[in-house]
């Protein structure tokens, strides 16, 4: 099994049930120190001690990695998120677990713009990148330690997972060949105030690798066929959530993913063996997370963390730390992406590494990301 399995798993949420408020949640500080988790239906799963998992403490006096003007796009595109489907996207209306230490909404957006008009200014004075300053963040910044919550591994109790996803360039057909039998699928578009034909969601990922979308199978001409890809291929595109297809007719193609069967992403199984499928649309460049494809926010390798947007928030700034070998060294970006993997997920973040032509690239890159870090998140004082 790859290490891949554990990455981000793409990137639309599904829907909020009715039952989820679209205002935005008060604070359950003065009520009780207990936050329920939610799935990505919306759903309680358990209950934790919020108080006990962020602590305000000051960064460590190292210089702060990034990419000021990928982070200042993805920055932006966060931003315009929250502007755009607020009224929409009840996503955007979560303060979650980091309520419980006193944070809000307003001071969430705050930070956001803050950032962006910190970057602007800095980037096109062409002037140091103050972001990158350990004494301005905690001058002007606080800073709380995420402390994970794994319940699967209790003694993971300081540092949080670092897992790390990439777009993968892979070669491809328009047609099916003996070589690329393994397809992209898009669905027929979602009509406005129409009821949904929610045919495909009856059907498991081996069903579909079975042909019976393909001439001769029994939905032939449900779908519509974006790309013939390699098995590998295809395993790539549904786990990292966007795959970059160059096609033997010499043009090349962003495919990022739709909507999904509905079956649940399984931890700890094969991604072969996985049943869930998802559905793909091309796009113009890497999309993290959006409630459907065409909201989906820009975002840019090195600045982007995939994350619980569920409980600890969409939009969150977030510096790791890595203690390993010797000095520690920062790194800044933002949650503006998620995926399976996290609903829910107290305990990891996942790092957008890059785009890479073959998974040995890929692994050398990723032997310099490391595993554990710790965390903090920035709000604006």
């Amino acid at each position: 099994m790859m290490f891949l399995a554990v990455g981000c798993q793409a990137a639309t949420v599904p829907s909020a049930p009715a039952a989820v408020s679209t205002t935005v949640t008060p604070s359950p500080v003065a009520v009780s120190s207990l936050y329920t988790v939610l799935d990505e239906f919306g759903q309680p799963q358990f209950q934790v001690d919020g108080r006990k998992l962020f602590r305000d403490r000051p960064l460590p006096p190292h210089r702060i990695s990034t990419a000021p003007m990928k982070l200042l796009q993805v920055l932006r595109s966060t931003r315009q998120y929250f502007q755009d489907f607020s009224a929409t996207d009840p996503i955007t209306q979560r303060e979650g677990i980091l309520a419980m230490k006193g944070v809000t909404l307003p001071q969430v957006l705050e930070t956001l713009d803050f950032m962006i008009a910190t970057l602007t200014v800095d980037i096109s004075r062409k002037r140091p990148i103050r972001l990158q300053d350990p004494a301005f963040i905690n001058q002007h910044f606080r800073v709380i330690q995420w402390l994970p919550h794994n319940p699967r591994n209790p003694n993971q109790t300081e540092e949080l997972r670092l897992t790390n996803y990439a777009v993968f360039t892979h070669r491809g057909s328009r047609s099916r060949t003996q070589t690329y039998n393994a397809a992209l699928y898009a669905l027929p578009p979602h009509v406005p105030d129409q009821p949904e034909d929610l045919f495909y969601k009856q059907l498991t990922k081996q069903q579909v690798l079975a042909g019976i979308f393909e001439l001769g199978g029994s939905l032939y001409g449900r779908v519509k066929p974006l790309a013939y890809l390699t098995r590998r291929g295809l395993e790539d595109a549904l786990m990292q959530g966007t795959i970059l297809v160059q096609f033997t007719d010499g043009t090349e193609e962003f495919f990022n993913v739709d909507r999904h069967n509905d079956i649940p992403f399984a931890k700890g199984l094969d991604p072969y063996e996985q049943r869930r499928y998802w559905y793909f649309r091309q796009v113009a460049a890497i999309k993290g997370y959006g409630s459907t494809i065409e909201n989906k926010i820009n975002i840019e390798p090195e600045v982007t963390f995939a994350g619980d947007v569920w409980n600890i928030g969409l939009g969150r700034v977030v510096v790791v730390e890595d203690t390993q070998g010797g000095r520690p060294k920062l790194r800044l970006g933002v949650i503006a992406d998620t995926g399976g993997a996290f609903m829910p997920n107290l305990y990891q973040l996942d790092f957008l590494a890059g785009i890479f032509p073959d998974r040995a690239s890929y692994q050398a890159a990723a032997r310099r990301i490391p595993h554990y870090v710790r965390a903090y998140i920035l709000i604006k004082k």
